[in-house]
C-alpha cells in the first residue's frame, strides 16, 4: 500500500511539474487529461516498474509502443528517468534505453536522446539536474550534460556540455556559461521518489 501511495505521489509531482512550465496550462484536470508529455512520462513509469522485473520486459516494451502509438513519444522503459520531466509538445521525442535524465529536466518536441553504437552497454546520454533541450535537438552517445545546461533547437550535441553551460549549432559548441546555479524548486518533498 505504501508503495502504491509514493508511485500515485510522483504522478501528481509529474502533473504539477507540467502545470508549473507550461504558462498555458489552466488547471490539473486539463494537463491530466490533454498532454501527451504528461501520459508518455505515466506510461514510461508503468512500464520502467515492469522492465526491473526480468520476466515482465516484453510486456514493458509492448506497453512502451502501445504509449508510443497513443502520444507520439517514445521512451525505452529501460531508460532511467528523473523526476518532475516535462515534455513539451512532445511529438517525435526519442528517449533511448541507456539514458539518465536528470530531475526537473525540460525536453520540448523533436528531441533526441541516442546512441551511436550498435554495441553493448552505455549508449546513450546521461542529462543532469534542470537541463533544458530545445526543440529538434539531437544528443548523440554516452555524452553527459551538466546540471543546468541548455541546448538549442535543432543542434547536434555529440560531445560533453559542461554545467550551466548553453550549447548551440551543428555539430554543437559551447556559447556560453552562467554563473548561477537554478534554484531547487521549493514545492517540492524530496522523501517522495521510487
Amino acid at each position: 500500500m505504501d508503495r502504491v501511495r509514493r508511485f500515485l505521489a510522483v504522478l501528481r509531482e509529474d502533473l504539477e511539474a507540467a502545470r508549473r512550465r507550461d504558462p498555458a496550462a489552466r488547471s490539473s484536470l486539463e494537463v491530466a487529461l490533454g498532454y501527451p508529455g504528461v501520459h508518455a512520462v505515466w506510461g514510461y513509469r508503468v512500464a520502467h516498474r515492469m522492465w526491473r522485473e526480468p520476466g515482465l520486459r516484453l510486456p514493458a516494451r509492448l506497453l512502451s509502443q502501445a504509449v508510443r502509438a497513443a502520444t507520439g513519444i517514445e521512451i525505452h522503459p529501460g531508460a532511467q528517468l528523473g523526476r518532475r520531466l516535462f515534455i513539451d509538445h512532445g511529438m517525435g521525442v526519442v528517449i533511448g534505453e541507456t539514458s539518465l535524465v536528470g530531475d526537473d529536466v525540460v525536453l520540448f518536441h523533436g528531441a533526441t536522446l541516442g546512441g551511436t553504437s550498435m554495441r553493448h552497454g552505455k549508449r546513450h546520454p546521461t542529462l543532469g539536474d534542470g537541463v533544458v533541450v530545445g526543440a529538434g535537438a539531437k544528443i548523440l552517445g554516452p555524452v553527459w550534460v551538466g546540471d543546468g545546461a541548455r541546448v538549442g533547437a535543432n543542434a547536434v550535441v555529440v560531445k560533453d556540455v559542461p554545467a550551466l553551460a548553453t550549447a548551440v549549432g551543428v555539430p554543437a559548441v559551447v556559447r556560453e556559461r552562467s554563473r548561477t546555479t537554478p534554484a531547487p524548486d521549493p514545492d517540492v518533498d524530496p522523501a517522495i521518489y521510487i
